[in-house]
């Protein structure tokens, strides 16, 4: 493993401090670009969860854009933080249980103004998520929470994917990260499959040192990921346990 691997490895412990969601927290009604910019950066991230949960809850297509997207610019335009505290420490939690008190609000109201009446502050793929929440099992039993949950994990671990898949190509590993990621998460067999040997034009014993190293870094990442969610870095490890078994259950 290279200088540059090895750093990569071992979580910066500056990096846990300064959380998207702790910024997000800790600007309360003080929201400031900065805030504005974390808390963006979070949607990007984890709007689809959302949207299928919301999506699940209402009759048509429309009105789910124009709550999620009304959700969102109520935050941003209005820098309507106020509520936000400590105790909300997982924004996966916050999330959930803001966008239903949200949901609640907006059946009170008549006539809410539409999506569309102004330029969105949020640029989502509509038609893609829309495409993808079809392609969802057509079960009226499910729990939309528990689909939530499920949901958030899967968006986590491709944003990690893709972080990795970023880190690889930059290090001229891409060809490495394309032949071996089938074998990067938790429950993957670490022996690498023959094919990949002959792809790279290495041995096994090298595929293997190789899968060893990635898989180390995809769980930092992953740790890294889902600290950005929380305000308390030593709630990572059980976070981590609930979405690896939203994943699995």
């Amino acid at each position: 493993m290279t200088t540059t691997d090895s750093t990569r490895a071992t979580p910066r412990s500056d990096y846990f401090a300064t959380t998207r969601w702790t910024v997000v927290v800790q600007a309360g009604q003080r929201s400031s670009p900065q805030s504005a910019r974390a808390l963006t950066e979070l949607y990007e991230t984890y709007w689809y969860p959302l949207y299928c949960y919301v999506r699940r809850r209402v009759v048509s297509r429309e009105d789910a854009e124009d709550l999620v997207q009304g959700y969102f610019e109520r935050f941003v335009e209005q820098n309507d933080l106020e509520h936000l505290s400590a105790d909300r420490g997982r924004f996966r939690a916050f999330l959930l249980a803001s966008m239903k008190h949200f949901m609640a609000n907006q059946r009170d109201k008549a006539g809410r103004q539409k999506r569309g009446g102004g330029q969105p502050i949020l640029s989502l793929d509509w038609q893609d998520a829309d495409t993808r929440f079809q392609l969802e099992p057509a079960d009226p039993s499910a729990n939309p929470e528990l689909e939530f949950d499920r949901h958030w994990a899967m968006a986590l671990l491709e944003r990690v994917v893709h972080r990795l898949r970023e880190e690889c190509t930059a290090d001229g590993k891409a060809e490495l990260f394309e032949q071996t990621k089938g074998y990067l998460t938790f429950n993957a067999s670490a022996t690498p499959h023959a094919e990949a040997t002959v792809a790279l034009g290495w041995n096994e014993g090298a595929v293997r040192v190789a899968v060893h190293r990635l898989r180390q870094r995809y769980r930092t990442l992953l740790r890294e990921e889902i600290a950005q969610t929380l305000v308390d870095p030593a709630q990572v490890a059980d976070e981590l346990r609930s979405l690896l078994a939203a994943v699995t259950g």
